[in-house]
């Protein structure tokens, strides 16, 4: 039975069960948190807060959400102000999907959780550093799989199935895709909050002017400046969506946001000085692990899982670094001063 209990202050206190209560409202295509599959390991229930609820506080406060505030989004320690970072990223990310899934009535607790811990796993220097730890193992590092790592062994917060499916599936490359709706949310609102701030990020850099970009993606999405670009993306979705009674996006929006995809790749993300810059931070990853490969030791303890074999300690200290710790290790180790 749920409760709401009144307070002779005027207000109420709403606990765990009413807010489940208030669930039922919720789209009939929702996650619900009574309905999860529950965690790795049982525990009591939070008195206040729903499964979803908790999940999304515990992301909050882990050590790997505050390192996103120094690591990059594209330009590899920028020196201005106003350039995202992944912290940054994440927060656009997660205000892009909770508006998706309250306009259809989607669980936006569920979705703010998966939201902020979406990029938990990243290495320093973005995707640059994903690609470097890869050439240490079978296939590919993924940052996908290291956030579930985190939450699960390094700094566990025993989360709800639905939290960690949302974790490994949140890029559009990993099958099978996610198993709820709310973490499909994240696919798009990843995808459409990276590719406009990049796009701002670029044109504040000087290394694009705005009538470099193609007529026809601006022909479907609007003027350049502002949030309009968006706002039609986010509305391509909840439109599409409500349509079809599956997450999606109109088909013109969407080739639009391929079509600037492509474009931002082609003239952002790998341009020659992006490679380059890119080439010297795989350097670093590359002479951090091989040295932390002889000297194990040099990794703090907690920062090790002694569990692990050797090679996976150093991927979990490197792939945890932010930016500026990995370039002052890297000069401490490689440039020492004093030297002529």
């Amino acid at each position: 039975m749920s409760s709401v209990t009144p307070i002779q202050s005027g207000f109420m206190v709403v606990d765990r069960a009413a807010r489940e209560a208030r669930e039922a409202l919720l789209s009939p295509l929702a996650t619900r948190s009574m309905d999860s599959k529950g965690r790795a390991r049982e525990e009591a229930p939070d008195t206040y807060r729903t499964a979803f609820e908790l999940d999304r506080d515990r992301v909050l406060h882990s050590k790997a959400f505050r390192r996103l505030k120094h690591k990059t989004q594209v330009f590899i320690n920028p020196e201005g102000d106003h350039f995202v970072t992944r912290m940054s990223h994440t927060l656009q990310v997660t205000q892009v999907a909770r508006a998706l899934a309250v306009a259809l009535g989607l669980n936006e607790s569920l979705t703010e959780a998966i939201a902020l811990a979406h990029d938990c796993g990243h290495t320093p220097f973005g995707h640059t550093g994903e690609a470097a730890l890869s050439d240490y193992v079978e296939g590919e590092w993924l940052h996908s799989e290291q956030g579930i790592r985190i939450f699960q062994t390094l700094e566990p917060l025993n989360l709800t199935h639905e939290v960690i499916d949302g974790i490994r599936a949140h890029t559009w490359k990993i099958q099978p895709p996610p198993e709820t709706p709310e973490a499909w949310l994240i696919r798009f609102a990843d995808r459409i909050a990276y590719l406009t701030h990049d796009l701002h990020d670029a044109l504040r850099a000087g290394v694009i002017e705005p009538e470099d970009v193609p007529k026809e993606i601006v022909d479907c999405l609007g003027p350049i400046r502002g949030r309009s670009w968006i706002n039609v993306m986010v509305n391509a979705v909840i439109d599409e969506s409500a349509k079809r009674n599956k997450v999606s996006m109109s088909a013109d929006v969407m080739l639009a946001m391929k079509l600037f995809r492509e474009f931002m790749f082609e003239r952002v993300y790998m341009r020659p000085a992006a490679v380059a810059q890119a080439d010297r931070a795989r350097l670093v990853i590359h002479q951090l692990v091989d040295y932390l490969i002889d000297h194990p030791d040099d990794i703090p303890a907690t920062y090790r899982n002694q569990e692990a074999d050797r090679l996976t300690q150093v991927l979990d200290f490197v792939a945890g670094m932010t930016d500026r710790y990995a370039l002052s290790l890297h000069d401490r180790l490689f440039r020492p001063r004093g030297l002529v």
